[in-house]
């Protein structure tokens, strides 16, 4: 549901303000709607207005042009150039990281009646999201100027709410080695393949009588399963797709108060919520093999194809090019000094601290031993299958033994979904962790979080 740049200058010209009210407007968001909505002769006399001006705060609204438009991009470059005395090219790209590593800059209050105006241009629904008494910047958990359009309409990426399912034996469409997201709760076995949430990306559904979402970001390439009823709310929590994206994260949304959330943080971020305290429970979720996880789990339910959207539902279809390339579709910062931004780690944020573990550490073993916030945790893991699965250890120390998992006083421990269990029946639990690409861990959590370094 991407929009062409043909389509998309239509609706802007569409939905330009009538020159009438130009007047009566700020004379720094005139010139910058110029950009877009200008002459060639009010676009100039608008940029030598901002030139003249002298304050870089209009950068951001600039930035917002820059995407939309292209035909001015060259000149508008040249504008944040003279405001900030940067050498950077025309690339929005790099003018949107270097909006990143300057969170000093404060943007001009007329960005928000121009971002405003050039998104409803886009969806009008996008104004469930954006009132603009709740994207003053003090009223926001994230900076309005880093939120970006995704390419889509809201729920241009349609959720799937208690989708069909069918049995293991009936799944005939899958292959072995398609990845799902296998999740088990109360004996409830369910398995969401990736082939299908890529394109859709949210599940609301029951497990177990648990009410939860997975959240998958297909760019941060993380499938994070939240529990959806809140302590001192009567309603569960039904969540969609908004179409934005902070940072190459998705911005999900509830669709009782229209808020918008971090998808990796299960955190309220714009909207009436945003003050409400709210972090949504992660539940255990494994990424793995259809084979591996119907071997195990022969009684589990697993997504029909019947899901009331017409897809492309095969194998290593949906956002293939993005998979196989290194490079980031939107733009984030990321330090690479020892991971690449792409490379996978599991994540956990779980006792007051959050820590990631490389993927690749497993290709050496596939039992790690570790701790995270003082409680002791084992890891067992298989690159190949992108699989991890975290448990609490207590004083325990497992090594792997003949595709086991054996203590330190060689007892035989057997593995399940929802925790480790001895042989006299003792139970140690499951400890809620979620794969991701390196550059979203380091970007939201790499200066209070840590790494496992093997």
């Amino acid at each position: 549901m991407s929009i062409t740049r043909r389509s998309f200058a239509g609706m802007l010209a569409a939905t330009a303000l009538p020159s009438s009210l130009l007047a009566q407007q700020d004379p720094v968001l005139e010139a910058v709607r110029t950009t877009l909505y200008g002459s060639n002769s009010e676009f100039e006399q608008g940029m030598e207005f901002l030139v003249q001006r002298g304050n870089p705060d209009v950068v951001p609204a600039l930035l917002t042009a820059m995407r939309y438009g292209r035909r001015r991009t060259d000149e508008i470059a040249e504008v944040m150039r003279s405001l900030t005395g940067e050498s950077i090219g025309t690339d929005w790209f790099d003018w949107m990281l270097w909006q990143e590593k300057n969170p000093q800059l404060v943007p001009h209050p007329s960005l928000i009646p121009f971002k405003r105006e050039v998104l409803l241009g886009i969806d009008s629904n996008f104004d469930d999201f954006l009132r603009p008494k709740y994207i003053q910047r003090d009223k926001m958990k994230i900076r309005l100027e880093e939120i970006t359009w995704g390419g889509v309409y809201k729920d241009g990426i349609p959720s799937l709410d208690d989708p069909d399912l069918i049995s293991a034996a009936q799944a005939d469409y899958l292959k072995d080695d398609d990845l799902v997201f296998g999740v088990s709760i109360n004996g409830d076995d369910r398995a969401y393949p990736l082939r299908i949430m890529g394109w859709h990306e949210m599940f609301n559904d029951v497990i177990g009588g648990v009410p939860v979402a997975l959240a998958y970001c297909t760019l941060c390439g993380s499938g994070i399963l939240f529990e959806t009823q809140v302590e001192g709310r009567r309603k569960k929590l039904v969540f969609g797709s908004s179409g934005f994206l902070y940072r190459s994260n998705k911005l999900m949304f509830d669709r009782e108060t229209h808020s918008l959330w971090n998808q990796y943080t299960g955190k309220p971020v714009v909207g009436p919520l945003v003050d409400s305290g709210i972090e949504l429970k992660q539940r255990p979720v494994v990424i793995t093999t259809w084979e591996s996880w119907k071997t195990s789990h022969p009684g589990t339910q697993v997504l029909s194809l019947n899901t009331g959207h017409r897809r492309n539902y095969g194998s290593g279809v949906v956002y293939r090019d993005y998979f196989a390339s290194s490079e980031l579709m939107f733009p984030a910062l990321v330090d690479q000094s020892e991971h690449r931004q792409k490379d996978y780690v599991f994540a956990i944020r779980q006792f007051g601290a959050a820590r990631a573990w490389p993927l690749k550490a497993f290709a050496r073993t596939r039992v790690i031993n570790d701790a995270i916030a003082g409680r002791s945790l084992v890891l067992i893991g298989n690159p190949d299958k992108r699989a991890v699965r975290a448990y609490e250890r207590g004083s325990h120390r497992f090594k792997a033994s003949g595709g086991g998992l054996v203590d330190q006083a060689g007892n035989t421990w057997t593995l399940t979904e929802e925790a480790l269990v001895g042989p006299d029946g003792s139970q140690l639990p499951r400890v809620a962790g979620h794969i991701s690409y390196w550059f979203a861990w380091d970007n939201y959590l790499g200066d209070t979080a840590t790494v496992y370094r093997g």
